[in-house]
Parts: C-alpha cells; structure tokens; sequence
C-alpha cells in the first residue's frame, strides 16, 4: 500500500492541474465523510496539506484550510438536518437510526450531560476526539436543538478540526523531503489518534476488577 501512494504522489501532474482537480475532489471526501462516517477525513485533509506545503503556489496551505473546513461544515449541518427530519418524524429515519447505531450509550449519556451547561465546547471538542463527533450531535438532536444553534457551535468545532489536521500534515511535510514520505506519516499518525480511545477503553476493561474478585480467602 505504502509503494502505491508512493508511486501515485511521484506522478502528480504540475501544480495548476493538482489544485484544479486536488480542492473540488478535497471538498467532496471531506463533505462524503461528514455524512457517512466511514471516510478517513482526518487522513484525508493531513495528506493534502503534505502536498500542499511541498508546493511553491502561496497560500496553497490556507486554501486546504478552508475547503476541509467548509466541507466538513456543510457535511455537519446537513447531516443534523436529515437527523432532525427523522426526530420530528413518528416513524424516524434511516439517517437518525444510522447515528444511534453509530453512537455508543454511555458515551451519548456522557455527551447529554456535557451538552447541557457547555454546548460550543463541546461540540468543539467532539470534532477533535475520534469517534466523538457523532454521540453529541445526536444528544444535541434529541435535546431539540435548532439547526441555527447547532450550526454557531459546529462552525469553530470544523475549523478547529481543519486547523489540527492541518498541522498533522504540515508536520509530517516538514519532517521529510519526498512528498509520499510526510503522507505516509501523516496518514499513519492520524490513524493512530483514531485507534487510540478504542484501545484505551480496550485497555482499561481488562485492567478493571471483575466482579467478585477479591473475596474473602481462608
């Protein structure tokens, strides 16, 4: 896998031709993976900042920023639109019944707690911690909040978001002279972030007391 994207960014065409198709293309995994959260945007938006900072063009990186950001927060809204849709119907829908089937239960209790007395940073944080994003925005759906509410407080969470993955791929473009080799680091680093809460959760059962462990002994 690691010689393919390798051999696909040695044969990228000229700079003009990379962000004419690099920035609608960008727009659309972003806004996709918003709305079916099966996409890796992160990786996604860390390799093409790699590729941005390699180029000459100035403000390549800034536009980067952007387009993740818009995208993401078009995704966001419209995905909590279709949500809210269902919450207001008496037979729902398939997009609510996608987000609870995605939404663990104690992390959407978790979620309507914070919800209620820190909303903007909340949904900020839910952008930035993996797999947080989708348990708040179906809390704030079933507590009724409005579209324009929710819309104020994705808004930073988006950029926020754009901005840390951003610095993923600048760091990892800084780190290394090919432009294949800061993706390849990148998308390693952002996958690691992602399987980072499982294996921590994972981690934590096994270290948990079972019950009825440490009875009495004779």
């Amino acid at each position: 896998m690691i010689e393919r994207i390798a051999q696909a960014i040695r044969e990228l065409p000229p700079e003009q031709t990379q962000q004419a198709v690099g920035y609608p293309s960008l727009f659309l995994l972003v806004a996709l993976g918003a709305l079916v959260p099966v996409v890796p945007t992160g990786a996604i938006v860390s390799s093409a900042a790699v590729v941005a900072f390699h180029q000459t063009a100035p403000l390549t990186l800034l536009f980067v920023f952007l387009v993740s950001a818009g995208a993401a927060f078009l995704g966001d809204v419209t995905l909590y639109w279709l949500g809210q849709r269902g919450v207001r119907s008496r037979n729902g829908s398939r997009w609510l019944t996608a987000l609870r089937d995605r939404a663990a239960p104690d992390r959407l209790a978790h979620a309507q707690d914070r919800l209620e007395t820190h909303q903007v940073p909340v949904l900020v944080l839910s952008r930035l911690v993996p797999a947080g994003r989708i348990p708040v925005m179906l809390a704030c759906l079933l507590a009724g909040m409005p579209l324009r509410r929710f819309a104020r407080g994705d808004l930073p969470a988006c950029l926020a978001w754009a901005a840390t993955y951003g610095l993923i791929g600048i760091l990892g473009g800084s780190l290394f002279d090919e432009p294949w080799e800061g993706v390849v680091a990148a998308v390693a680093l952002t996958m690691l972030i992602s399987a980072a809460p499982a294996l921590w959760r994972r981690l934590r059962r096994r270290g948990a007391p079972t019950e009825g462990s440490g009875g009495e002994h004779a």
